[in-house]
């Protein structure tokens, strides 16, 4: 008899189903916080320690640090994170799942809320993007967001956009360690003002563009472009959007009853949003100041339809007399006298070419012309 070797089970198995594959679900596939850390970093007694650290490791430097009886904290920076790097750090510092949430989707208003012992701040960022060439050649402004999860001895920012790094506040932080020892609280002050700062620069930026719409507009040598005036309302609607909310959560922040920061970063946080309110007084001016350039602009393109009317119009009466004239000497009628006369043709003429010149400097006269 002719003898059979064994086969494995699994081959056994396959006789009856189709082979499956063994490649992983690219939805499975976890990329690693690393990937979208911007900079982890340890702060104690003022300073940044040397040497790079992955977001868990830092918060148990810092936990060993605070046994020691040294205060610190560490600042791990993330931009536009996945729901799985997210809620890698979220295990590790104890982010509420609500406010993990908005940090991944992004797209949330300006905004502070508390989940225990740690503050959630929403912020807007703004940049001026010069306009005129590429395909966003319409815009006058980009926006961003900046989440900012504070605790006890952390710090977690997420970055959504290309604009709005903290690399600036960073260094400021690095470099002032009478602010370090603040806490991380002092940190998100940090980011408030420069957001903030730069809310200031940006609207001194669009107050120009205003500027050279207004002088377009009243101009009378030059056409008026409406279209502008309105794509210069709608990114000044945006960045009212992004600046006038946040004063309310600068006021929570900067409250008495905040028992959460101190009263010296409270301090400096009610400065913040005297700077916000200034800001948001300007966008509030420009926005009733193109309104008005609407109108304008919509008035002074009325008001040259109406001169190009009139315009139209006396050149049609002018041209109506030799029409009418020619029309009268083409009926062939048997009867007309003045056929007959010597001087008719020389006189018909000269009435038409004297009844044309007495409407035209009329016209002129009335400014129609």
């Amino acid at each position: 008899m002719p003898s059979f070797r064994a086969l494995p089970p699994s081959l056994l198995r396959q006789g009856g189903r189709q082979h499956q594959s063994t490649e992983p679900d690219a939805s499975s596939i976890h990329v690693p916080v690393a990937r979208a850390t911007v900079d982890c970093a340890v702060y104690a007694g003022g300073t940044r320690l040397p040497g790079k650290y992955a977001h868990s490791a830092a918060l148990e430097k810092v936990r060993e640090l605070e046994h020691e009886g040294r205060p610190a904290f560490v600042w791990i920076g993330l931009h536009e994170p996945d729901e799985h790097q997210m809620q890698a750090v979220a295990d590790v510092f104890d982010l509420h799942e609500l406010a993990v949430e908005d940090a991944v989707h992004a797209h949330q208003r300006p905004k502070l809320e508390r989940y225990d012992d740690t503050l959630f701040l929403v912020l807007k960022t703004i940049t001026y993007v010069e306009h005129g060439e590429g395909p966003k050649a319409h815009e006058i402004v980009e926006t961003g967001e900046i989440m900012v999860f504070v605790g006890a001895d952390f710090v977690v920012t997420v970055r959504h956009g290309v604009h709005g790094g903290l690399a600036g506040v960073r260094r400021q932080i690095d470099t002032s360690p009478a602010r370090c020892t603040l806490g991380p609280h002092a940190v998100m002050h940090a980011i408030a003002d420069h957001v903030v700062d730069t809310y200031l620069e940006v609207t001194d930026l669009v107050a120009n563009d205003i500027d050279a719409l207004e002088e377009n507009v009243f101009s009378p040598s030059s056409a008026t472009d409406i279209e502008r005036i309105y794509l210069a309302k709608r990114e000044v609607v945006e960045m009212r959007r992004a600046i006038s909310p946040l004063n309310l959560a600068l006021q929570r922040i900067g409250s008495d009853h905040n028992d959460l920061i101190s009263k010296e970063v409270r301090r400096y946080f009610r400065d913040v949003l005297d700077h916000n309110t200034q800001a948001a007084d300007r966008i509030a001016s420009y926005d009733d100041v193109l309104s008005s350039l609407v109108q304008a602009a919509v008035g002074k393109v009325s008001m040259q339809q109406n001169i190009d009317m009139r315009k139209i119009s006396a050149y049609v009466a002018i041209a109506a007399v030799p029409t009418a004239m020619a029309g009268i000497y083409g009926m062939n009628f048997d009867h007309m006298p003045e056929l007959d006369w010597i001087y008719g043709y020389p006189a018909v003429l000269l009435f038409m070419a004297s009844t044309c010149l007495l409407l035209y400097f009329t016209f002129r006269r009335n400014h129609w012309l």
